[in-house]
């Protein structure tokens, strides 16, 4: 008779995959940054450790630079000071051939999810193609068909135009276009935001699908704190100008900072934290 998994051996054996991870190289490491606006720092000192095959949602409050951080990483905003390393090569050291080769291994997903509306849901999905990948027409969109499935799309969504489309359809179609390029890293903004609780746990799932079948590392920012317990194997705190903990959630929820024990310990936190352990319990 095959025994059920608890929840604390699943947070073992999460927390076991987590630890191996770590023994390798960061494939994304932040040192020393600033970013400021003028004389308004956003950033101070800011340092960041993201491994191959984790899930890392980013949090903080309002104006704690999570976006202007996700900017810098993606190489879309120089920071004032400092170093971003991705794959091991300095983002500011790059001319823009090898800048161009290193964000064809990225992946972006963003908030709105930034589809051109003048384009069908396979024409977005097949313009990095043409665009990066130097496929024809055809042959891109016949691979775009492929994401579409990846991301859960149904292949009547293929001819549909934005604007005809539901928030989580809006949401695939992107996460489809960002896959596009068989990206190493996922860059996730607000995967989750305007979607009914339904809608963000089937995507939660989705993106969780497929870091496990494709091996992919991702970043995700984030306020959803379900998604945070389902999918995230750490979890950065953005406070005070910099990150104050970059860590498993078990440590995180107990990190002697205010706006952490608001965030984890509050009616919202709690029960995020129940849901979860309900779920691993009926695994």
């Amino acid at each position: 008779m095959q025994q059920s998994t608890t929840p604390t051996q699943v947070h073992i054996d999460k927390k076991a995959k987590q630890k191996e991870r770590q023994t390798n190289e960061p494939i994304i490491q932040v040192r020393n940054l600033v970013n400021r606006f003028g004389t308004h720092t956003v950033h101070e000192n800011l340092d960041m450790d993201v491994y191959p095959g984790e899930i890392v949602g980013v949090v903080g409050g309002s104006g704690s630079g999570k976006s202007v951080l996700l900017r810098s990483i993606l190489g879309l905003r120089p920071p004032t000071e400092g170093d971003v390393t991705v794959f091991g090569q300095k983002i500011a050291d790059l001319n823009a051939d090898d800048r161009s080769k290193l964000e064809r291994r990225f992946g972006v997903l963003f908030q709105q999810g930034a589809l051109f509306s003048s384009l069908t849901v396979v024409e977005n999905i097949a313009m990095p193609l043409i665009e990066h990948a130097g496929l024809n027409r055809e042959e891109a969109e016949k691979l775009g068909r492929l994401k579409m499935a990846l991301a859960g799309l149904p292949a009547n969504a293929a001819n549909k135009y934005p604007s005809e489309l539901s928030g989580g359809m809006i949401k695939r179609a992107a996460l489809a276009r960002a896959l596009a390029l068989d990206p190493e890293i996922l860059f996730l903004d607000e995967p989750t935001a305007g979607l009914d609780p339904i809608g963000a746990s089937d995507f939660d799932q989705l993106i969780l699908t497929l870091r496990d079948a494709l091996g992919l590392t991702v970043y995700l920012v984030t306020h959803d704190l379900d998604t945070l317990y389902t999918i995230c194997d750490r979890v950065a705190v953005l406070s005070q100008k910099r990150v104050i903990i970059n860590d498993s959630l078990d440590v995180v929820e107990q990190f002697d900072d205010q706006w952490v024990q608001d965030y984890f310990q509050g009616p919202r936190g709690r029960a995020a934290f129940q849901a979860e352990t309900r779920r691993q319990e009926n695994l």
